[in-house]
């Protein structure tokens, strides 16, 4: 049974910093495409970050150059360092691997204050 289970998000305060994580378990994903999605409050669903398999990245231009997205293949778990945040980064994050077909995690709550 895979799992994705994320955490580490919180109340930050624009400008600052914060490190979501995202634990799998029931396969491992170092040979997977993994993402990073977020929801805001009346919004759709939108891509943050993606990782390949040879550690190749791409974000949205609204996270480009201050959300790093990386994986640590011991732990079995994928990153997602935030900084400088603003705002409008206030939403849920999801994590997303795919094997056959598209796991998601449940999400974790960032909430930037101004």
């Amino acid at each position: 049974q895979v799992q994705l289970v994320e955490s580490g998000g919180g109340l930050v305060q624009a400008g600052g910093s914060l490190r979501l994580s995202c634990a799998v378990s029931g396969a491992t994903f170092s040979n997977r495409v993994a993402d990073w999605y977020r929801q805001a409050p009346g919004k759709q669903r939108e891509f943050v970050a993606t990782l390949t398999p040879s550690n190749i990245t791409d974000y949205a231009p609204s996270v480009e150059g201050r959300f790093t997205i990386s994986r640590d293949d011991v732990k079995n778990t994928l990153f997602l360092q935030m900084s400088n945040v603003k705002p409008e980064d206030t939403a849920i994050y999801f994590c997303s691997i795919t094997w056959g077909r598209t796991y998601w995690g449940q999400g974790t709550q960032v909430i930037v204050s101004s």
